[in-house]
């Protein structure tokens, strides 16, 4: 859990890489519609043209679980999220009360409140519905191998974590052997001429620096690094 000042993908998108890496890859993610985690194309009209139709368009946050073959079921209503929302409703609602006692005033702090809420819910308080404490039933699965959850691997021809926990876009190479991207230009090799590379860019908030590798053919061609402000990635 983690409280940020903005609902972005590149949030959610670290959210996954989170627990991916700490507790391994799930089967599956249950989740509403929101257009982080789905394209949802509105009703047709005559003013309109609509060139793709819902689930055409894959999100980036999608994407990512796509590489890591791990399915997405989505809810068509709260009420069919309710398994989902009843504990965060109750966090949230905890949390709130919480900052105004203690007079918080800032995200910092905030964030410090819902450590010690979630550290609670998980390691000290019997569940409403299992009557056991959640961290002591979750380690008794993974140790009568009754879990889901698989170990994070890497697929080929990927290397990194930030092959796959990224944002994506791709470009075709110019007869210069360049690419333009948020109007700056990039040098790849003169093989990738005409050809469409991917591009997985990983921007790293604390440092203000972004990771762009380039890919093509299943083969790393390039890797750049530029400031966050300058690849302008403010719609992600």
């Amino acid at each position: 859990a983690e409280l940020v000042k903005k609902d972005t993908t590149w949030a959610h998108i670290l959210a996954l890489q989170s627990v991916f890496l700490t507790y391994g890859m799930p089967l599956r993610y249950y989740v509403d519609s929101h257009s982080i985690f789905r394209f949802v194309q509105g009703r047709d009209s005559v003013w309109r043209n609509h060139r793709k139709v819902t689930d055409e368009a894959i999100t980036q946050w999608k994407q990512v679980l796509n590489d890591c073959n791990v399915d997405v079921t989505h809810s068509l209503s709260p009420q069919a999220h309710g398994k989902a929302e009843r504990p965060y409703g109750w966090l949230q609602d905890n949390i709130v009360r919480t900052c105004v006692r203690e007079n918080v005033q800032d995200i910092e702090d905030g964030k410090d409140v819902l450590r010690r809420e979630v550290d609670r819910y998980n390691y000290r308080q019997l569940h409403s519905t299992t009557g056991e404490i959640p961290w002591i039933r979750f380690n008794r699965a993974l140790n009568e191998k009754k879990s889901l959850l698989r170990e994070f691997s890497i697929r080929p021809p990927y290397q990194s974590p930030k092959d796959i926990f990224c944002l994506r876009d791709h470009r075709v190479v110019d007869k210069y052997a360049e690419i333009s991207f948020k109007s700056i230009r990039f040098n790849l090799p003169t093989s990738a001429i005409n050809r469409k590379v991917g591009l997985r860019i990983s921007p790293d908030l604390e440092t203000g620096v972004a990771e762009v590798r380039f890919w093509y053919g299943g083969k790393l061609l390039n890797i750049q690094k530029l400031k966050n402000n300058d690849l302008n990635l403010v719609h992600f």
